[in-house]
């Protein structure tokens, strides 16, 4: 009797674990067929398969070179607007400690999304307040202050140029920045990159992420696109 009950409890057990298996399984296809939906809808091309070439293709930011065993998939790619996107789910394996003789780690996955603007832009970091950047500011590091008090409270803004930070953060894109207040959002090289670090986007988030980088490009002055691509190629010749 004895053996028949743990018999029981053994594949009462498997069969849970079996079944939330199968309902993670069955939430990612739901999730991957709506990401689909909204490829379409939007104009761009999604493409669920493993990727290996993201982390090396985006490796510049630092969100996306950390772990072993990195990859991206379910990839949206195309044009909004004037701008080159690239949406992705991003996934890492991290080794965190060996205990017993085993390497212990964990997960991470969460989405991004790049927008290519085809000129080289100026190292630009924002990212929602933390408590460790308030107490950073307490103890007399100096941070990038803007005229919105409401934005200054709610961001913090890292560059080694800050003529550049205030030129792309102006009024319009601070208003907008306040609209979308979960993402990190990063300048490097052509490219500026969404995040939130930890989580994957619904398809709302991933156009909420459009919305705001494309937005901030947008919003940067034409005459600063003409000269950051002067720039890029040696300037006008006289």
């Amino acid at each position: 009797m004895q053996l028949a009950v743990i018999v029981l409890i053994i594949l009462g057990m498997a069969t849970a674990i079996w079944l939330a298996i199968e309902e993670q399984r069955r939430l990612r296809e739901k999730r991957r067929r709506k990401l689909a939906g909204w490829a379409q809808a939007s104009g761009l091309k999604f493409y669920p398969e493993r990727d290996y070439s993201i982390g090396y293709r985006y490796q510049a930011f630092d969100c996306l070179k950390q772990g072993d065993n990195r990859y991206g998939c379910n990839i949206v790619v195309g044009t909004s607007g004037r701008w080159l996107v690239c949406g992705f789910d991003y996934h890492s394996d991290t080794s965190n400690a060996i205990v017993n003789g085993l390497v212990s780690g964990r997960r991470g996955c969460f989405s991004a999304l790049v927008v290519d603007a085809g000129v080289p832009l100026k190292p630009l970091s924002i990212r929602p307040q933390r408590l460790i950047d308030r107490f950073a500011e307490f103890i007399g590091f100096e941070s990038i202050d803007f005229e919105s008090v409401e934005f200054s409270r709610r961001f913090a803004v890292e560059s080694p140029d800050r003529r550049w930070a205030y030129d792309v953060l102006h009024q319009k894109t601070m208003e907008l920045m306040l609209e979308y207040p979960r993402f990190r959002i990063d300048f490097l090289g052509t490219k500026v990159a969404a995040y939130s670090g930890d989580t994957e986007f619904s398809p709302d988030e991933f156009q909420s992420a459009l919305n705001l980088v494309t937005g901030i490009l947008d919003n940067l002055p034409e005459s600063m696109l003409v000269e950051l691509k002067g720039a890029s190629s040696g300037g006008a010749s006289s």
